[in-house]
């Protein structure tokens, strides 16, 4: 199986621009959230528990340590000789803009780190913070902002407690790009009151408003949410495999050729996965959206 045969690959996407391998190692620089703090929310989204994902979500080592781990860890699984510190964890624009530049310039310091992708929300982006990830790039870094989006219809982002509704994000993505910086925006299939059509509309969307990249991923249920005690309720909808594999295939045959794919599916940590079950199957769920691209390639 051969997916940047149909995608356009974050993977291929680094390795035609740097000339090698070129993997993300994912950190927790222990910024918090403003949908957690009170300043916008209490709570977080009703489907966030970072430890789900993230690893480092407690106690998280100093970046320097987390990046020495990191780069050992990919270097050898997926053969890789540069790395983009990925600032996954929560929200991480969010605080003071010297206490950002600190942070992102340890990351920057680390042998082989070529640059920087930065996990954010459309509400916490200001122009300082815009400028400062503007002026790394500059330098000669690479550097991605990721917008959390996760749908494209203000109800159901007021359902999931998201704080923040669809103007926002194209506030900020016309800023970001105002500065000239790439832009990934990340898309959850499956939400409650989120159709497929919806899904794949929320893509196009995000394409009229030139994201450079999109990360997709279905909705996870984990222990330690809201949507948990929501899903024993009976209150969330199932999302098949197959249903998240045609929704996907559609995104991918809309976009445009240049557009990069940094996830097509995402895992949650088995110990805290409640639904569905078929999202701890990363490769099957990969192989199948090959094969359907592979039986109907786009024209």
């Amino acid at each position: 199986m051969d997916l940047t045969r149909y995608v356009n690959t974050f993977g291929k996407a680094m390795r035609r621009k740097h000339g090698c391998k070129v993997h993300k190692v994912s950190i927790n620089a222990a910024f918090t959230c403003p949908n957690r703090d009170a300043t916008k929310g209490i709570g977080g989204c009703t489907f966030c528990n970072n430890a789900s994902f993230n690893v480092n979500a407690q106690n998280a080592p100093t970046i320097d340590q987390q990046l020495c781990e990191g780069k050992a860890v990919v270097g050898r699984k997926k053969n890789a000789s540069k790395f983009i510190a990925y600032f996954q964890a929560y929200t991480s624009t969010y605080g003071d803009v010297a206490l950002l530049e600190q942070r992102y310039e340890q990351a920057l310091r680390t042998p082989d780190v070529v640059g920087l992708s930065i996990g954010t929300r459309p509400d916490c982006v200001p122009d300082e913070v815009l400028r400062l990830l503007a002026r790394y790039q500059e330098q000669g870094h690479e550097v991605w902002l990721e917008l959390g989006l996760q749908s494209a219809n203000d109800e159901v982002l007021r359902q999931v407690n998201r704080g923040h509704d669809v103007a926002c994000y194209k506030d900020a993505i016309k800023r970001a790009k105002s500065f000239g910086l790439q832009v990934c925006t990340h898309l959850i299939v499956g939400l409650p009151g989120e159709t497929p059509e919806a899904s794949v509309d929320a893509a196009a969307m995000t394409t009229d408003h030139n994201s450079d990249g999109l990360k997709i991923h279905p909705l996870h249920v984990v222990k330690g949410t809201q949507m948990a005690r929501q899903l024993k309720q009976g209150g969330i909808p199932s999302l098949s495999q197959e249903q998240y594999v045609d929704v996907v295939t559609r995104i991918i045959r809309q976009a445009p050729d240049e557009q990069t794919f940094h996830r097509l599916t995402g895992t949650a940590n088995e110990q805290l996965l409640l639904a569905p079950q078929w999202c701890q199957r990363k490769w099957s769920v990969l192989n199948a959206i090959y094969h359907r691209l592979a039986a109907c390639p786009a024209t």
